[in-house]
């Protein structure tokens, strides 16, 4: 009886690794899957960086805001 490897390079389909949201889609097909998650996932990173630098700077235009709207309520 030989290792679990040579089992699944015989028989890719027995392979779990190899379906995806069950679908077969072989050796190739599961990498690239991989491959297109990693990507997604870090432009996912890179969107959430961006919304909350913007949140930031929201929040300090809201701030600016009612500080000038304080100074001019305080003038008259």
């Amino acid at each position: 009886m030989g290792e679990w490897s040579d089992f699944f390079e015989d028989f890719p389909e027995e392979n779990p690794a190899n379906w995806i949201n069950g679908v077969y889609a072989g050796p190739k097909g599961a990498q690239l899957q991989s491959e297109h998650q990693a990507k997604f996932d870090a432009a996912r990173a890179k969107v959430s960086a961006e919304q909350d630098r913007l949140d930031s700077t929201i929040a300090k235009i809201i701030a600016a805001g009612k500080e000038r709207e304080k100074l001019n309520k305080n003038r008259t």
